[in-house]
């Protein structure tokens, strides 16, 4: 196996409005659409869709919005071995509404995803250990990703960390198990305390989370692209994103998560700016469709030198 994500499931109700509403105020949309979602599924599936051999660990209702997306990973090649159903619970759903320039404001009813246990991780050791990366965020459970990135360190797996959606009061031992921790900027200053609206900015928020363990820290900027140091080398790089005109912004950070997973395993002797750089354009592909996992190419539609 080449990823195995521990994470959520979430249908998402995306309604496409002018702007984006104020408190109390009724806009009329322009479109809707229901979709796959869910930050753990969404870099499953970018992995896969990229040629990596992936597996989810998960819990969704018994709804037909689950029944939908077991059915969706299947299609997608994602192993749904570990994808459990419950009835206590109904299957994540995430309510969305994308303006005319491609920003989102997106509400999480999280569901059957917090009904995800540490024991449901356990029965999947040995997947996870059969892995080369693991990937967690934080629409499940906190214990289950800690549980899960544990599991990885004991076997050598690769881990890395998608602190989404942010949480000031993280148990710090999180940090001490993730190899990699990927937060974009809101969940950074979460985090830190520290606001980051531009690349230098970014330097002391960098340094307070290698200064918590882990080996890599990435910042990803949205259009300014993404910054990255190492234990090793804690001087910052930063990976500028091609400017484009954004149709739908939903999912890109997944998709960059998602591409960063796919060439750490099967590329590994790659060079880290490399596979940061071509991470940040496949996520700028993403935001220039609509939808979220409808945004995440095929390997086969996708340039050819990003797999050269």
């Amino acid at each position: 196996m080449d990823v195995v994500v521990v994470g959520s499931c979430m249908t998402d109700l995306v309604s496409y409005v002018p702007r984006l509403p104020k408190l109390g105020e009724t806009l009329h949309g322009t479109k809707f659409t229901i979709g796959f979602g869910g930050k753990g599924a969404n870099q499953c599936i970018v992995a896969s869709r990229l040629g990596a051999k992936t597996a989810m660990v998960a819990k969704v209702g018994n709804d037909t919005f689950g029944q939908n997306y077991i059915q969706n990973f299947e299609d997608n090649k994602v192993n749904v071995d570990h994808v459990g159903i419950t009835g206590h619970a109904s299957t994540g759903v995430a309510p969305i509404a994308v303006n005319e320039e491609g920003q989102n404001s997106i509400i999480i009813v999280p569901g059957a995803n917090m009904l995800l246990t540490v024991e449901d991780v356990h029965k999947a050791e040995n997947l996870i250990k059969s892995a080369k990366v693991l990937i967690c965020q934080l629409e499940v459970p906190t214990n289950v990703t800690l549980a899960a990135l544990k599991i990885a360190r004991t076997y050598g797996v690769l881990t890395i960390f998608n602190p989404a959606p942010g949480q000031a009061d993280l148990d710090p031992e999180i940090f001490k198990y993730c190899d990699v921790i990927c937060p974009n900027e809101s969940e950074t200053e979460i985090l830190t305390g520290m606001q980051v609206t531009s690349v230098p900015h970014t330097h002391k928020a960098i340094k307070n989370l290698l200064d918590r363990g882990c080996k890599i820290v990435i910042i990803t900027m949205g259009a300014q692209g993404a910054v990255f140091a190492t234990q090793d080398n804690m001087t910052t790089f930063h990976v500028q994103a091609k400017e484009v005109t954004p149709v739908d912004t939903t999912g890109a950070g997944d998709a960059f998560v998602g591409a960063l997973a796919y060439y750490l395993a099967l590329r590994p002797e790659m060079e880290f700016q490399q596979i940061v750089k071509r991470s940040v354009e496949i996520a700028t592909l993403s935001v220039q469709r609509p939808g979220t996992q409808s945004s995440y190419l095929w390997a086969k539609d996708l340039p050819e030198h990003l797999f050269s």
